[in-house]
């Protein structure tokens, strides 16, 4: 069984391909994606793919690790995220909690940070 942090890993490595089908892979079938102290975002993998489809569409995602934090099965990466914003290309810090379930992540809680748009 792979640890936790190969897991998380390469969800990071599926992310920035923008390879959808491998990201779902390191979830769970049932898995759950929430915001911190906060509602559902998604349940399940035909949710995850619809909430994903249309971020891997943008030409510049990119999620850069700034720290990991293992322990025992919990992942916490801080990273940084570049999107293309509705108002234009931009960076957001993210808070990603992995919890880890068998060869799976089981159940994931974002916390975004502050939205900075990217001079032209």
């Amino acid at each position: 069984m792979p640890a936790p942090e190969t897991i998380v890993q390469q969800q990071l490595d599926a992310y920035n391909a923008k390879d959808l089908d491998a990201w779902l892979t390191t979830y769970a079938p049932d898995a759950a994606q929430f915001e911190l102290h906060g509602g559902l975002l998604a349940s399940g993998h035909a949710e995850m793919r619809a909430r994903m489809a249309a971020r891997f569409a943008e030409p510049d995602l990119h999620a850069q690790l700034l720290s990991r934090i293992v322990m025992g099965q919990i992942v916490t990466d801080y990273e940084l995220i570049t999107r293309n914003f509705p108002e234009g290309k931009g960076t957001i810090e993210m808070l990603c909690i992995y919890e880890i379930a068998g060869d799976a992540i089981a159940r994931a809680t974002f916390a975004l940070g502050e939205k900075r748009l990217l001079d032209a």
